[in-house]
């Protein structure tokens, strides 16, 4: 099979459907509906709370912000309402495209109108993106619907394009922009590691040329998109030994002048089955000096450096599937039942994901906002982000299976989403490599770390954990794969200490003040025992140590919390109570295994008031609480 040319996403008007702008939420004051990315309100807004009729009259009343980008405004009202039947974008018809392994096309030529691939180019270049916390919203809507799709139609171009962004000269980025404008895919050639999967399995090797040049030769189990693009970034083999120099970067941006590129067969995953994943061939592809991005040798830095978006940005929109799975979990738990109420047995677990996705929520924006206000320090928190997030996910769709049960089986539009992302979540966050990767970010900078930057460094900026506020325009060119400060332990250093002073307001304060407090007292351990590994540059994989690297990422994920939670003064009246703060960090110490105390009076309930009131008025589960069309 020769290499296949062009990017097809299906006929450009065929089977779509605009469906109507949600109206506001009944009680609700609404912001702009359309322009820039905006930041929570900066003042209270009135109206009443949302929670159920029958709530507890102690839950605080909410204020959302509906400022959320234009573009995520205007795709989520076009993708519709999942749960009717006849949306050719809802749940029916995405499940059948999955049942049939296919991509659903009309979703997809959607999108294509939509121009979703500009959102991938730098704003310089003539594309949308200025900074990744903007891109995650605009790309939740998608994810909240179809995870498979999200990668498919493009994500996955983004992670590609990214060490071009990053370390490639000025034709280089044309051409990629060039591409993706235009309606365009580009696929990535991952080099192989360990604990590979089929997406990371074998590798590409590139020979000089005795003219000038590399000669590729190689090939690969499984390259998404590899039949629908003839534009792939490869991270090719130009060392014969192992090490940080041992790979680079070349750009082939279309058909080779000689040589074969050659898609084999296509590989059936057994998640995300809608994606097209083949197998990938190079023989004897001539490409000229000009192909290599950055310079000979960078590879597995440029990915250490470029990496860092997929660390973030992957998180960061996956969750709005499981967003999606908490939604479905309290239409089944709150059905048939009159006073719109669920099951005491079920109010645990409910409240408790919904924490959790807060939880995620504040760690992943974190680290989308790390990237453009702190560059230099946001290596190791994006890596922490992608390494914590993906267990907590899935003990989450555990505990959301057992709220719905025998529905949980459903093929329907009701429920037939749940069984479809439970495949997809893992094959999301490539499964135990994607944790291998980060785990081997981690570790070894834990020594270091512990003698010299824990209870050193200086708390960043309060605009890092201030979800919606404006962001600098993201430069690649800053992304760094080093750094000496741990931002978010001296977030939750300082938290902790303010929180003592306001450890009298009530019982609520005093609750997060000792548990910040015990959070404090897990990292003075940590300190000790990571103080005690031995230097980094050990080949070995030490068991201990990655056991040190759960615990501090846990530890980093209740800072963000901390963090996200100071940051709501005089703004959204729910993330400014600590009721969710305080459910949020008991969860974690009970992962850590601290000694958690009972929970105060009203903080379930306050948290699951929230959470159904949500529900009820058509409001996304995460830190901005926008309207849906569902």
């Amino acid at each position: 099979m020769t290499a296949a040319t062009g990017t097809a996403t299906g006929p450009a008007g065929e089977g779509r459907t605009m469906g109507p702008t949600p109206g506001p939420a009944p009680g609700r004051t609404t912001g702009p509906a359309s322009g820039p990315a905006s930041g929570p309100a900066s003042g209270p807004a009135s109206g009443p709370a949302s929670g159920p009729a029958s709530g507890p009259a102690s839950g605080p009343a909410t204020v959302w912000d509906t400022g959320e980008p234009e573009r995520a405004a205007r795709l989520e009202a076009a993708l519709g309402d999942p749960f009717d039947p006849g949306n050719p974008h809802g749940h029916l018809a995405l499940v059948r495209a999955d049942d049939t392994r296919e991509a659903p096309e009309a979703t997809e030529a959607l999108l294509a109108d939509h121009g979703l691939s500009a959102e991938f180019v730098p704003h310089d270049l003539g594309g949308r993106l200025t900074d990744l916390e903007q891109l995650a919203r605009v790309l939740r809507p998608l994810f909240r619907r179809d995870l498979a799709l999200g990668y498919g139609f493009g994500v996955t171009s983004l992670f590609a394009a990214s060490s071009v962004w990053t370390a490639g000269d000025a034709p280089q980025r044309a051409a990629l922009a060039e591409v993706l404008l235009d309606g365009g895919r580009v696929a990535i050639v991952h080099r192989e590691v360990a604990h590979a999967n089929a997406i990371l399995r074998r590798e590409v090797g590139a020979a000089r040329t005795p003219g000038g040049g590399f000669l590729l030769n190689g090939s690969k189990d499984a390259v998404m998109n590899a039949d629908r693009t003839d534009t792939f970034v490869v991270y090719a083999r130009t060392a014969t030994e192992d090490g940080s120099g041992s790979h680079s970067v070349l750009l082939l941006p279309g058909p080779p002048a000689s040589g074969e590129v050659r898609r084999l067969a296509r590989v059936e995953l057994p998640g995300m089955r809608g994606a097209r994943f083949h197998e990938l061939q190079l023989t004897d592809v001539s490409l000229p000096e000009s192909a290599l991005v950055g310079s000979l040798g960078e590879g597995v830095t440029l990915a250490l450096r470029s990496f860092q978006i997929s660390h973030c940005l992957i998180p960061g929109t996956v969750l709005a599937g499981v967003d999606s799975v908490l939604r479905l979990a309290v239409r089944a738990a709150t059905e048939n039942r009159p006073d719109g109420q669920p099951a005491r047995r079920w109010h645990r677990a409910l409240s408790g994901v919904f924490a959790d996705l807060l939880a995620c929520d504040a760690m992943a924006v974190t680290g989308l906002r790390a990237l453009s206000l702190v560059p230099q320090d946001a290596y190791l928190l994006a890596a922490a982000v992608k390494y914590t997030m993906p267990d907590l996910l899935r003990e989450d769709l555990e505990e959301l299976a057992a709220v719905l049960g025998a529905r949980g089986y459903d093929r329907g539009p009701l429920y037939g989403g749940f069984q479809k992302l439970a495949r997809d979540l893992p094959v999301a966050g490539l499964g135990h490599s994607g944790t291998a990767v980060c785990q081997a970010v981690l570790v070894p900078q834990l020594p270091a770390l512990a003698r010299t930057a824990w209870f050193r460094t200086e708390e960043p900026p309060a605009e890092l954990f201030r979800p919606g506020a404006p962001l600098p325009p993201l430069d690649h060119r800053r992304l760094t794969h080093f750094g000496t400060d741990d931002l978010l332990t001296a977030t939750l250093i300082g938290a902790a200490e303010r929180l003592a002073g306001q450890a009298a307001s009530g019982p609520l304060h005093a609750a997060l003040a000792a548990l910040a407090r015990t959070l404090v007292e897990e990292l003075r351990v940590l300190r000790a025992r990571c103080a005690a590994l031995p230097a980094a540059g050990s080949t070995a994989v030490d068991p201990l140590a990655c056991a040190l690297a759960d615990r501090y990422a846990l530890v980093l994920s209740a800072a963000a919390c901390l963090g996200v939670w100071e940051g709501q003064a005089g703004g959204d009246a729910f993330l400014a109570d600590p009721a969710w703060a305080v459910l949020v960090l008991s969860r974690i110490g009970r992962r850590l295994g601290a000694p958690v105390p009972d929970l105060p009076a009203g903080v379930q309930q306050t948290v699951l008031a929230e959470v159904l009131g949500r529900c009820r008025h058509g409001r996304s589960l995460d830190l901005y609480g926008t309207r849906l069309a569902c």
